[in-house]
């Protein structure tokens, strides 16, 4: 099962990505709020968040404005490897070098099609450990110092 959350000005391109994951046969757990009245991203940052930490969910999708906020508040669970990005080859790289297990991006940065993009090359992509994982051993170090 995925997470889904965002703030206020990503309502609509959130239903769109939910439909697009559970096309693909994803369950999707939405976090996100349904309103398009101000609301607060970190909250919902860190619900998902600590949905993924927890292990109830596999991975989490998080979206915003910018994809920013969203994802350095979601950087604070412990546990928490959130990566924003605008464009297909980040997110892919962010799940095969870096294991992400939260993707980011913005509402007002990508259309919808791009988000789906998005989307799908983390979605498939898989991390390949191997000399990648001491950099991700010295990251949760650090996480584990702080």
């Amino acid at each position: 099962m995925y997470a889904i959350g965002n703030d206020h000005t990503a309502v609509a391109l959130k239903e769109v990505i939910k439909a697009h994951l559970e096309s693909k046969g994803v369950e999707v757990r939405d976090f996100g709020t349904e309103s398009t009245t101000a609301s607060n991203y970190a909250e919902k940052a860190e619900e998902v968040a600590n949905a993924v930490a927890s292990g109830e969910c596999e991975r989490g999708i998080l979206i915003c404005g910018t994809g920013i906020g969203i994802s350095i508040a979601a950087n604070k669970v412990h546990g928490i490897r959130a990566a924003c990005c605008s464009e297909p080859f980040s997110a892919k790289m962010s799940k095969v070098h870096n294991n992400s297990n939260i993707l980011c991006f913005g509402a007002r940065v990508v259309g919808t099609e791009l988000a789906k993009m998005i989307v799908d090359a983390w979605f498939d992509a898989e991390y390949e450990g191997g000399r990648h994982q001491a950099r991700l051993d010295t990251i949760t170090a650090i996480e584990n110092r702080n």
